[in-house]
């Protein structure tokens, strides 16, 4: 996908040189591999709601229930199927209600079990528009990957940020710090959580980031 990225930028659009790449959740991912395939072609480097690191824990427990819940859906039936199998929605809601909202959110939004079966109701009845093996190469193809084996190749200056809430990347590992520690211009934005964040998906919300963005762009030099 990275490689796909740069062939648009370099050969397609002529670009040699980025003043910022940046990216959220997998586009952040993207951003780390970016860092370390093409290290001297950008001044500055802004990974949101993601690791440098492999995938673990329950950021790839929940990806391997998404893939084995589709997979092994008869409706799917290996992949040629001729109306989306229920699974993938359902697995789809499942992992966005286990993996994204934050706590405190999802507390205020659902402070019953009446409230808190709407909310799921109200997801599960929505229009679907995913396509079942869209979604599993999407999650699938997080497998491999691993952007700290040459973390030591960023060249860029890096803004890392992170929600205190994020329940596929938790703060309290402790990954974000120990990886910063290996680049020689890299700091992390951790967005404190609140009944108004929502976990992963804060950062999607640039309200949280964006005047520590222009601050970070500031004080990068341009080369």
């Amino acid at each position: 996908m990275v490689d796909a990225q740069h062939r648009l930028v370099t050969e397609g659009l002529g670009i040699k040189r980025l003043r910022l790449v940046l990216g959220n959740s997998m586009g952040g991912m993207h951003v780390w591999l970016w860092g370390v395939k093409y290290p001297h072609m950008m001044d500055a480097l802004v990974p949101m709601a993601c690791q440098p690191t492999p995938m673990a824990g329950r950021n790839w427990l929940t990806r391997r229930l998404i893939i084995d819940s589709i997979r092994s859906d008869p409706d799917w039936r290996g992949g040629e199927y001729t109306a989306q199998p229920k699974s993938a929605q359902f697995a789809s809601v499942f992992f966005q209600v286990a993996t994204n909202g934050g706590d405190q959110s999802l507390q205020r939004l659902a402070p019953n079990r009446e409230k808190a079966d709407a909310l799921l109701d109200a997801r599960l009845k929505a229009p679907f528009r995913g396509d079942a093996n869209d979604i599993l190469f999407q999650w699938d193809s997080s497998r491999d990957y691993d952007a700290s084996a040459h973390l030591d190749k960023v060249q860029a200056h890096v803004l890392a940020i992170n929600a205190a809430d994020d329940e596929r990347n938790p703060p309290s590992l402790g990954i974000m710090e120990r990886e910063l520690k290996r680049l020689k211009h890299a700091r992390l934005h951790l967005i404190p959580a609140s009944d108004q964040t929502s976990g992963h998906g804060t950062t999607g919300q640039a309200k949280w980031w964006k005047a520590e963005l222009v601050k970070f762009l500031s004080e990068v030099p341009r080369k």
